[in-house]
Order: C-alpha cells, then sequence, then structure tokens
C-alpha cells in the first residue's frame, strides 16, 4: 500500500511539475505511517519539502497535489492537515482485499523485485578455526544469515560467504597445541604453555592423532624444550614463548609431518564448524580460504597496486601503506621485515578480490572489537582506486549468556565457553535464532537462557509460535466438526469482518511487506521479529475476544479466511529468520 500511494504520489507530482516551476526530476516522495488513526492510515510531508523549490506555501501546493492525484479504491479520503501534510485514509475494502491477495501469494507474500538486478555478497562469521563456534558467534551467525535472506526475499542476487582464516600465527599455535598434546599422551611431562588452546577439543584432535599413528610423531620433551625462552608463569613472555615452540616444532616435525598435524587441526574444527552452522540452519555459497590469496598472488598483487600508487613506503625493514593520508589513525605494516606479509595484507588482497568479482555491494559482519579495522580496510581500497562505498561493515556485538542470572564466561584460548551447539541443545534452534535478532545489531545483547526455554508469554519466540498453532488448532477443531475450511471460500462475506479487532489485524497483515523491505534495505532484522511479536499479539488479543467457529456460516467463512491469512504471514515471517512454525504446542 505504501508503494501504491507513492506511486499516486509520483504521478500527482509529475503533473504538477508539468505547470512548472518544479523541475521534472524530484526526489521519491516520503510516505509514513500515521501514529494517529485520525490522521489517516499515511501521511507524506512532501508538500512541506517542495514548497520552496515549487514557490508556493506548502498548502497551496498541497491542494494542488491532492487534486492531481489519480482515481483509485486504494484511497477513502484525502485529507490536509495542519501546515501542508497530506493524509491519506485506505478504503476498507482495500485492507480486506488484502486476504485473498495473501493467500494466493502464499510463501511470495511480502518479496519483491526491489533489488533485481544487483549481487551483494554477505560474508559472515568467518571465525577462526581454532575452536568450535561459541554463543558469541552465533550471534554473527544468525543475524548475517537473517540479513542475507531479507536480501533475497526483496530481490537481491545474494552470495553468502565464510572467509577461512586457515593461514597464520593462531594456525599455527593450534597446530603446535595440538601436538603438544599428543606428547602428552605419548608420555612426556611438560608445562602446557599458558598461550597455547586448551579446549578439550584439541585433546580430541590429538588423540585422533595418536590413535591413528602411535608414535610416530614423538619427540623427546626435554630436547624439545630444551633452550625454550621461559614462560609467563615463570617470569617469561608468553608470546615468545608460544612462537618459539611454534619454530621447535616445524624443525622438529619437519615441513611434511608438521604440515599434516596443522591440516589435521584445520579440517577437524572446519568440518565441525560447517556441521554446526548447517544445524544452525545457516549455508554458504562459498568458503573462501585465506592462503588462496597467497597461492593465487593476489597478496603480491594488491601491494604491487598499492606500491604503484605510490601509497607504500619501506621503514626498519618492512613495508608500510599510508593508510593515515585515508582516514585511518596510523599507517599500517603491509610485510614485515622478515618478509612476511601481514593478516592486513591478505585482508586488503580479500577485498580487492571481492570488488573484482563484481558484487555491487559487499557487506561484511564482523564483531564489535574489530570497529578500528573498518577505517583501515575503507583506506586500502580507495587507495588501490576501488569505490569504498561499495563496502559496508555492520558491527555485531557478542551476545552475553546468562543461566539462572549469572553471567556465564567464555573463552576459545582457556577452553572454558559455551559452544553454539550446546546452546542450541538447551534452548532449542528456534529460541536461538529468534532471540540472537531480537535487537539491532550494535545493541548488547543479554541473552536470558532460563526465558529462552519458557513457555509463556513472556518468551517472545514461544509467543509468536503459539499463534501459529492455536489458528492450527482452530483448522483441527472445525475439521472434527465437519466445517469446510477450504482457503477458497469466504472471499464474499469479507465485508463481514468490521470488528475493531479484524481491522487492527487487517492492517496489521498490510503491514508486512513494508517491514521486509524496510528490514531488509537497513539490515535491521529486529524490525521483522517486532512486527511478528505485534502481529501475533493482535491475533492473540482477537482469539480471546471472539469465537472463529459461528454459527452465522458467511461470518465464520470470513474469520477464517482472515486467520488463514494471519497464519500465512506468521509463516513468511518465522521462515525468514529461521524459525519453525509449528502446528501444535
Amino acid at each position: 500500500m505504501k508503494r501504491q500511494i507513492q506511486d499516486l504520489l509520483n504521478t500527482a507530482l509529475r503533473q504538477v511539475a508539468a505547470a512548472g516551476p518544479l523541475a521534472a526530476d524530484l526526489p521519491a516522495p516520503q510516505v509514513e505511517r500515521t501514529k494517529d488513526p485520525s490522521h489517516g492510515d499515511f501521511a507524506t510531508n512532501v508538500a512541506l519539502a517542495l514548497s520552496k523549490p515549487a514557490r508556493q506555501r506548502p498548502r497551496d501546493l498541497a491542494e494542488r497535489l491532492v487534486a492531481a492525484l489519480p482515481a483509485t479504491p486504494l484511497i477513502e479520503r484525502v485529507e490536509i492537515a495542519g501546515p501542508g501534510f497530506i493524509n491519506f485514509f485506505i478504503a476498507p475494502a482495500a485492507y480486506r482485499a488484502l486476504v485473498p491477495e495473501i493467500l494466493a501469494s502464499g510463501p511470495d507474500y511480502g518479496r519483491s523485485r526491489l533489488g533485481a538486478g544487483r549481487r551483494v555478497q554477505v560474508e559472515f562469521v568467518s571465525a577462526n578455526p581454532t575452536g568450535p563456534l561459541h554463543v558469541g558467534h552465533g550471534r554473527g551467525a544468525a543475524y548475517g544469515a537473517v540479513v542475507a535472506d531479507l536480501l533475497a526475499a526483496v530481490g537481491y542476487e545474494v552470495h553468502r560467504e565464510y572467509y577461512v582464516n586457515d593461514a597464520g600465527r593462531q594456525m599455527d599455535i593450534l597446530a603446535t597445541s595440538i601436538w603438544l598434546r599428543y606428547l602428552e599422551l605419548c608420555g612426556e611431562a611438560f608445562d602446557f604453555p599458558s598461550n597455547g588452546y586448551k579446549g578439550d577439543y584439541v585433546w580430541d584432535i590429538a588423540a585422533a592423532l595418536h590413535r591413528e599413528h602411535g608414535d610416530d610423531y614423538r619427540c623427546d620433551a626435554t630436547d624439545l624444550f630444551r633452550g625454550i625462552c621461559p614462560d609467563e608463569p615463570a617470569g617469561g613472555d608468553k608470546e615468545a614463548h608460544i612462537d618459539a615452540l611454534i619454530a621447535r616444532a616445524k624443525r622438529s616435525l619437519g615441513d611434511n609431518r608438521y604440515r599434516f598435524v596443522f591440516e589435521l587441526g584445520l579440517n577437524t574444527i572446519l568440518d565441525d564448524i560447517r556441521s554446526d552452522l548447517a544445524e544452525f540452519g545457516v549455508e554458504y555459497q562459498e568458503w573462501y580460504s585465506e592462503r588462496s590469496l597467497t597461492e593465487s598472488g593476489a597478496v603480491n598483487r594488491a601491494i604491487a597496486r598499492l606500491h604503484a600508487a605510490g601509497q607504500v613506503y619501506e621503514r626498519d625493514g618492512a613495508q608500510w601503506f599510508r593508510s593515515s593520508a585515508f582516514g585511518d589513525e596510523k599507517d599500517r605494516v603491509l610485510v614485515r621485515e622478515n618478509g612476511q606479509s601481514t593478516y592486513f595484507a591478505s585482508d586488503i588482497a580479500y577485498h580487492m578480490d571481492k570488488l573484482e568479482r563484481g558484487f555491487d555491494r559487499v557487506i561484511d559482519v564482523w564483531g564489535a572489537d574489530h570497529h578500528g579495522y573498518v577505517p583501515r580496510v575503507k583506506a586500502a581500497l580507495t587507495a588501490l582506486g576501488d569505490d569504498a562505498s561499495r563496502l559496508d561493515v555492520l558491527l555485531v556485538q557478542f551476545a552475553i549468556l546468562y543461566r539462572q542470572g549469572e553471567r556465564v564466561q567464555m573463552s576459545t584460548r582457556s577452553g572454558e565457553f559455551v559452544t553454539l551447539r550446546e546452546l542450541r541443545r538447551e534452548v532449542g534452534r528456534d529460541a536461538a535464532r529468534f532471540f540472537y535478532v531480537m535487537r539491532r545489531c550494535e545493541q548488547h545483547l543479554d541473552f536470558d537462557l532460563d526465558l529462552a526455554r519458557s513457555q509463556s508469554a513472556d518468551n517472545p519466540v514461544y509467543y509468536v509460535q503459539y499463534a501459529h498453532a492455536r489458528i492450527a488448532s482452530v483448522l483441527r477443531q472445525g475439521a472434527e466438526r465437519g466445517i469446510p475450511l477450504e482457503p477458497t471460500r469466504g472471499t464474499e462475506h469479507l465485508a463481514r469482518l468490521e470488528e475493531p479487532h479484524e481491522q487492527t489485524l487487517l492492517r496489521s497483515l498490510s503491514r508486512y511487506p513494508e517491514i521486509v523491505e524496510g528490514a531488509a534495505l537497513a539490515a535491521e532484522p529486529h524490525q521483522l521479529t517486532q512486527y511478528l511479536r505485534e502481529l501475533a499479539n493482535d491475533f492473540h488479543t482477537y482469539y480471546n475476544a471472539h469465537q472463529f467457529l459461528v454459527d452465522d456460516v458467511a461470518l465464520r467463512d470470513a474469520r477464517i479466511k482472515l486467520i488463514l491469512a494471519v497464519r500465512q504471514v506468521l509463516r513468511n515471517g518465522l521462515a525468514l529468520i529461521g524459525v519453525s512454525a509449528p502446528e501444535a504446542m
């Protein structure tokens, strides 16, 4: 309805502009739903916004626009209010006509072709494959997945991607941690490094290595640790200690055996992440390897392009990017003094590659702790001569998990964390998905496990799903009583929907396409969850106030038709956030 009114206003604007002095290429008029029903259903301030270029008083311009509006059965009447606001009152028949439209459209109701012909890449989660996904990663997974699905729902071609950080120091720490646990299983005794990965999953991978290869990868721990700088508990530097152990592991094992341990850790954890996300309802078109950037020469090519642009200089044996010239707080190292390229260099190459693949828009979903990284990546794209505005970085605050009122601590390195898989087992996939997207991504999220498990109106996902289940219950009761409930019946009786609760529901149903479009364009899934809660509330209120299976056949058929439309919209909205629509609860 909102788009139809915008189209009507555009027609009126063109007619008024033809008479002068307005320009023909006017911006699209802003149309909003009113908060006060006495002001109509929709309103626009276009007359106030254009009064100056039109050289007319806003109210006079509003009168000209209203006179130029094409006739339509959509609108019952139009009023001019205050200094020049135009208020539109939708005809009741137009609201009733939505019911058969919703039922005919089915799963497609609310979808559009708004973004047709435009390609968007959404990269999300991309957690280092150094351990299982925890509940913090879960929020990024749910948020990224719903943003991608919303964009697809309004017509964009969406490419979902996971960037696999399968190179670099953290992966070396993981490989070394696995090997050290393996040595313990072989009977070697030593103090495990404080900066190693300590989770049970590291033991599991080490045990698999030991089962398959026995003592083939064993070495004497005394020789291994001889000459290694002390760890932090012994008064040393934990970073230097783990780096020295990595170097010693590579030398002791040799290239082939070290690579085997490295790949075993990477592939075991990555397979677990793939499975975990699939069970969470998150699928990707591509798992993009960081190592492929080096192997394909993309990293060297990106650095060469920055050199050619005059944006790289040498200092202390390292190569630096002049990122401060493009708004970053300081310059950044691209190649260290030892000749190794940095993670930042790989990230530049990755984003260069994204834009080269022809996406009209690139969306990165990052944890909020990476906010400082945004200006340097955009700086690099600008320095490369690319359009940095094509990159949007959406920052997601980690969820804070509470159980029985107490905060649960999480740390991947120590191994003391709640995994996403454990969360799903405790509260279910539906509750996890819904709770994760109930707030703006930049807002902190307190995830209350007790609330998520509860079967009460206070639990938002239960409240919405219960509305769907209640409708299914009404339909079952009708079938048991032999009442015909076909969606094709009742259209001719929709005028009987005269109760205030029914009018409220019809208005709520009409909002759904606007909600989907707004949530997609703003990357705000919480708009959809809030709408579903409001629609469920409108239905529960209606359910508690009225009978549906009444003796009056015409009224009964009209009400059944209405709740079938509510059921469809609940299903469509829940599907977009990856939540089921149960028939019984």
